[in-house]
């Protein structure tokens, strides 16, 4: 699935990891048409400050292995969720209480979804 095929999926999956982010899904949309990206990861941060590390955490990871930095970061000032936009990947870092409210599983419901347990 996505982890193997797409290695920048593996390194974000390793950089949450790092840091005890749970509740880890990826939304593989690569047949969907117009989607904005090939992957969605999504992931939970239990606090401001896990959310903040988190994201932290997966750009070390990324630019550690492949040397690459997100075209675009998206909510660091707020902490309650976090976007890394990688082009290809797109990572989402949520308080719980705003994954509740995004629900980005049910709007890509037709993406094929894979996810990790804690």
């Amino acid at each position: 699935m996505a982890d193997v095929e797409e290695p920048l999926v593996a390194q974000v999956i390793e950089g949450i990891g790092n840091v005890k982010g749970h509740e880890i899904a990826v939304l593989d949309l690569r047949k969907i048409v117009q989607s904005v990206a090939n992957y969605f990861v999504v992931c939970t941060g239990d606090s401001p400050v896990q959310v903040n590390a988190i994201s932290e955490s997966i750009q070390h990871e990324i630019e550690k292995n492949s040397g690459e930095m997100p075209v675009h970061v998206e909510g660091k000032q707020n902490r309650q969720w976090i976007i890394l936009d990688y082009t290809d990947v797109v990572v989402h870092i949520f308080l719980k209480e705003w994954r509740t409210f995004y629900k980005l599983e049910e709007l890509w419901g037709d993406a094929e979804i894979r996810q990790y347990e804690d």
